[in-house]
């Protein structure tokens, strides 16, 4: 799973992301930093770049990290190819979002993360692979991570759904089978595995991550050098960060971050180079 995939956010996505998170709009921006309101306009457009000095300012008073901003801007900094023989990710196309398929060899026992885009497509990766498939995860509610639910269900009846309660909704009626899990539980998966569910709000309040073995399937909370937007009808922006905080760089430095969008990272990585932390 060789990564090449763009970076789901440039600088312009980064900058707007903080400015709604942080409540700071242009003109305040421009008077705090000296830089001007065209300038930032154009920037958040991903028309031209700031310098470093620039990217630090904007940063300090975005509460981001200066240094990893600026790398942001220049476009200094991309993750090295990661790859887990267990893991398979798939595009979900029409939708932008990544699909994943993880699975222990013995049984091809497997387990879906996120089921979206032409259900066809989907099928025929699961069905290609001659998986048994236990678990259908759901990260949360966004259609561009649920919407060919139904069409698994029917093809795999036996699998079980899986998602928040927060966020059941948006599969419909499947939502009554649905199996609900709370932060901190575990599914069993084969022999002496598990899953565990950490639920990590802020972009949606559902919003939930699933950790395997070593692989941390995040969903729209982390990104590779940035975060999700926050569009929870409760939970924010600071729950966002929070969740990273507190549920992800508690993980191992090696753990492996699968986002919903964009390429593979690390728990190292993401300390080193992410511009929210």
């Amino acid at each position: 799973m060789p990564n090449t995939l763009p970076l789901e956010d440039t600088f312009g996505d980064i900058v707007k992301k903080a400015m709604r998170g942080t409540g700071v709009g242009i003109s305040q921006l421009a008077g705090a930093t000296g830089i001007g309101e065209e300038m930032i306009q154009q920037w958040l457009k991903d028309q031209g770049a700031p310098t470093g000095e620039e990217a630090r300012a904007v940063a300090a008073i975005l509460e981001l990290d200066g240094g990893k901003l600026a790398d942001s801007a220049a476009q200094r900094w991309y993750p090295p190819a990661i790859e887990r023989p267990d893991v398979r990710r798939h595009p979900q196309d029409p939708q932008p979002s990544n699909g994943y398929v993880f699975f222990l060899e013995e049984g091809r026992r497997a387990a879906l993360v996120d089921p979206a885009g032409t259900p066809q497509n989907l099928l025929r990766v699961l069905r290609d692979g001659d998986y048994h498939l236990q678990y259908v995860l759901i990260t949360h509610k966004h259609a561009d991570h649920c919407d060919a639910t139904g069409d698994v269900a029917r093809a795999f009846p036996q699998a079980q759904i899986v998602m928040h309660a927060l966020d059941v909704h948006a599969i419909g009626p499947l939502a009554k089978s649905a199996l609900l899990l709370r932060d901190g539980e575990t599914l069993p998966f084969g022999a002496g595995a598990s899953i565990r569910m950490l639920h990590t709000p802020g972009h949606t309040d559902g919003s939930s991550s699933f950790l395997f073995q070593g692989a941390l399937f995040s969903g729209d909370t982390l990104f590779a050098a940035s975060v999700g937007g926050a569009y929870g009808d409760k939970s924010t922006y600071r729950d966002i960060l929070n969740s990273v905080r507190s549920k992800f760089f508690t993980l191992p430095d090696d753990t492996v971050v699968m986002p919903g969008h964009g390429p593979p990272s690390t728990v190292a990585l993401e300390k080193q180079h992410n511009p929210f932390f």
